[in-house]
């Protein structure tokens, strides 16, 4: 789909990737957290997803490469930050796609009545899906994504609207029954909600003309999220109240009393397929992520080596491993690591990723406008990273794993922050274009990070431009 993705297209998988699987579930874990106020939470994280949008939408105009973050980073701050920029990145992702994997099958599952197995079941069959498919192209057709996006979009939309009625005031009573620790947490937990900005910045260099479409998809792509993801709030508040936080299934909850069985299941099979196309957007991403840190030495050179096709599988079957393991945790210790656990895990690592991302831009671009945007979402962001409490420990442990890896293995384009990196030397040349599945005439060659910015661009520091 190089240089093919439109402004409809490109609006559905950024839509796609950015309200993924956790819309099932984060309304209820937020009341869980702090009770009515968690809408506070909620328009935190909302009124921080347009700076972070600008941020990523400009970083991925400029700079449009599959290594998204860990390559806005590593420019702005050197290889060792985008390593683990990247790293935080790759290790995130089986944990999310296993959460949003077993939230969307908990859907499906209590329309079938068949229990906790059968919802593991189902979990496992969508993950083997999503990255079987993955196998055979790194992205869905855009009438499917555009179907899935437009389905569900009209599936919340409904919620909403049956739901409203039903709002009764005394429900947002106690307001913060948990005080401001609570309204902590759900802004922790909430982040899933606004993450995959960082995960899109993958596709940017997929579309036609970037720097004319992606303003207009981040802009429509963050209206549609907002008004959904607050209306769906206000209403679990609203119609729900207090059991609305201890409910696995609140979109079925919110529009099951009003409608019948068909409705209901039709929500369920709604769930499933959003679960799936998240899950296949940010498989892909985490992939082609994991290929670029192979090319760049962040990784062994081992994953940057793919087909003719360009599909990076060996990246890909690590990603397949990696979920595999976070699933066998959960069904042995489901108590333990459940949709909650993982969620946060998730969180806490793509709040780092996004920081990260987020001080790049401040470094890189130019616009005062955006780089004082993209300053407020990083203080936010790092406070949402704090929110995590013991949780942090994750990413402090992933990083130091990378500075070890990039310690024993330096890469021998490690040059100071700032510059512009040498050509990668990891594989042959045939190999490095199919890890990016891209053109090689491509304004922005990935064997060429230079190419297609003048040389006095080059010649500048980052700081400078």
């Amino acid at each position: 789909m190089n240089g093919r993705i439109g402004v409809a297209r490109g609006t559905a998988l950024y839509v796609g990737a950015v309200l993924g699987p956790g819309v099932l579930v984060l309304p209820a874990l937020a009341m869980h957290a702090a009770g009515p106020a968690s809408l506070l939470a909620w328009a935190a994280m909302l009124a921080v997803s347009v700076p972070i949008a600008a941020a990523f939408a400009a970083l991925g105009i400029r700079y449009p490469d599959a290594g998204g973050v860990a390559t806005f980073t590593q420019r702005a701050f050197g290889p060792t930050a985008g390593a683990v920029a990247g790293w935080w990145f790759f290790t995130a992702v089986p944990m999310g796609m296993v959460a949003g994997a077993m939230a969307g099958a908990r859907y499906a599952a209590t329309v079938l009545g068949v229990g906790p197995s059968g919802a593991a079941g189902i979990a496992a069959g969508m993950l083997a899906a999503a990255y079987a498919m993955n196998l055979v192209g790194l992205h869905l057709s855009g009438r499917l994504h555009l179907a899935l996006t437009g389905g569900l979009c009209a599936l919340l939309a409904t919620v909403i609207v049956v739901s409203v009625p039903h709002i009764d005031a005394s429900r947002f009573t106690p307001f913060a029954p948990q005080g401001v620790t609570g309204i902590g947490s759900a802004a922790a937990v909430l982040f899933v909600a606004i993450c995959g900005w960082e995960a899109a910045a993958h596709l940017a260099g997929e579309f036609a003309h970037p720097r004319r479409q992606l303003p207009i998809v981040a802009a429509g792509s963050l209206s549609i999220i907002a008004l959904l993801y607050a209306g769906l709030a206000i209403c679990t508040v609203g119609v729900l109240g207090a059991s609305g936080g201890q409910s696995e299934v609140p979109l079925l909850r919110l529009l099951g009393p009003q409608a019948g069985v068909g409705a209901t299941a039709a929500a369920a099979l709604c769930a499933l397929l959003l679960t799936f196309g998240a899950c296949f957007t940010f498989i892909a991403a985490a992939a082609r992520a994991g290929a670029a840190l192979g090319r760049d030495g962040a990784f062994p050179g081992w994953f940057a080596v793919t087909g003719v096709d360009g599909v990076p599988r060996r990246s890909l079957a690590v990603q397949a491993g990696g979920a595999a393991v976070v699933a066998v945790a959960a069904l042995a210790a489901p108590t333990v690591v459940d949709v909650d656990l993982l969620m946060r895990l998730f969180s806490v690592l793509v709040a780092s990723v996004t920081l990260l991302g987020l001080a790049s831009a401040v470094r890189l671009l130019g616009s005062p406008l955006i780089r004082g945007g993209a300053a407020v979402g990083a203080i936010v962001v790092g406070g949402v990273a704090v929110c995590g409490g013991s949780l942090v420990v994750l990413p402090a442990a992933v990083a130091v794993a990378a500075l070890i890896w990039r310690r024993r293995h330096p890469a021998p384009r490690d040059l100071p922050a700032g510059t512009q990196p040498a050509r990668p030397t990891v594989g042959t040349a045939s190999r490095q274009m199919a890890v990016m599945d891209v053109q090689p005439r491509r304004s922005y060659d990935l064997l060429n990070p230079g190419a297609g910015i003048s040389a006095s661009t080059r010649s500048r520091p980052a700081s400078e431009r």
